[in-house]
């Protein structure tokens, strides 16, 4: 039997022991590498799993989307003013009509021999003036020694201040007492009347409001009417001259139809003018002189104080913001004057340059119409 050999034993133990710690070692290296690289890279951080969501169970209700935020709601547009100054505006209507009345009267005052001697032979006259638009025919008859009647008719058309009057036939007439026989000086009286029956009219009225300036301009129909006294005194004072004075009292109607205002783009404060009738009543002192020159050449002037009162205005407006407005309409004086220059052009044929207007202060104010005309006498 062999015995062991206790020296080559320890070797094999030796060398299986060196073997196997090697195979440790390399086993042991990358494990270590990795979990060093791990540490100072740093992986991906993992994305998380989808979570899983159930369909709804059939017969349940899905939860309600949320409500859309509501829209903010617009500011109002600020109201418009100015009806005060609507309001105002009528008083401007009454002042427009106040000077129709006069207008019309100093026209028609033409066609009742205004610029002519008071004593006269029988006489015609066709004219035509402008200034405001007229045209007619007027003259006197002597009826007896002591009584003569003074008439006239004209188509007129005229404006001022805001308002037209167009299509306006005026007639007029009047008698005249001359107590001729008292001589050269002497009293003398007339009493008359001036009728325009019917007239297209168109009248403006103006405002601001906080939209800018309005303006508007409405079309209706108005009469005239007046009568009216006279008293005065004439001298003859020479074949060449004759000199009068008069006190004239004066009583005037207006009837105006009801109108709404015209459609405008921007009048936010419209108004509505019923029917009525303006009134007024004048007293008038005055005086003229006739001067003939040199056998052809005849002259003429004539003026006088006017002073209105009992004054009335027909106007009852309704205005939006304003409701009903009635203007007042005050009393106030204004001078009238006139004046003709004659040229006998024949024995009998005389042509005529005539002017008449006013002179004061708003609604009257300054006006002058002037025309020429053909007078014949015989």
């Amino acid at each position: 039997m062999a015995k062991p050999d206790f020296k080559r034993l320890a070797l094999a133990c030796m060398l299986g022991a060196a073997a196997a710690l090697t195979l440790f070692a390399l086993d042991a290296r990358p494990a270590t590498a990795a979990t060093f690289c791990e540490s100072e890279c740093g992986n991906p951080t993992p994305s998380p799993s989808p979570t899983y969501s159930p369909s709804p169970t059939p017969g349940t209700s899905p939860s309600p989307s949320p409500s859309p935020s509501p829209s903010p709601t617009p500011l109002p547009s600020p109201t418009p003013t100015g009806s005060d100054s609507s309001g105002n505006s009528v008083n401007g209507l009454a002042g427009q009509r106040f000077n129709q009345m006069i207008t019309n009267r100093v026209l028609g005052t033409v066609l009742l021999g205004v610029n002519e001697q008071i004593n006269c032979s029988d006489c015609i006259s066709a004219f035509g003036s402008a200034g405001s638009f007229s045209a007619g025919i007027h003259g006197r008859k002597e009826l007896t020694p002591n009584l003569s009647l003074l008439a006239g008719i004209a188509y007129t058309q005229y404006s001022e201040g805001g308002y037209h009057i167009t299509s306006a036939p005026i007639g007029a007439f009047a008698l005249r007492y001359d107590f001729t026989d008292w001589g050269s000086s002497r009293p003398f009286f007339d009493v008359g009347t001036i009728l325009t029956p019917w007239e297209k009219a168109r009248y403006t009225r103006s405002y601001t409001s906080s939209l800018g300036p309005v303006s508007v301009t409405s079309s209706t129909d108005a009469a005239n009417y007046a009568v009216y006294g006279r008293a005065g005194w004439i001298s003859r004072l020479s074949s060449r001259d004759e000199v009068a004075a008069s006190i004239e009292l004066w009583q005037l109607w207006q009837r105006v139809s009801g109108y709404a205002d015209n459609t405008v783009a921007f009048n936010p404060f419209d108004a509505t003018i019923a029917t009525g009738t303006d009134r007024t009543s004048l007293v008038k002192i005055g005086g003229q002189w006739t001067h003939l020159f040199a056998n052809n050449i005849e002259t003429n002037i004539n003026g006088g104080w006017v002073q209105s009162f009992a004054s009335h205005s027909g106007i009852v407006a309704t205005v939006t913001g304003d409701g009903m407005v009635v203007p007042t309409m005050g009393n106030q004086g204004w001078f009238e004057y006139g004046g003709r220059l004659g040229f006998r052009v024949q024995k009998g044929w005389v042509v005529d340059l005539f002017a008449n207007g006013t002179l004061g202060p708003q609604p009257v104010g300054n006006t002058i119409h002037g025309g020429v005309g053909l007078r014949i006498n015989y």
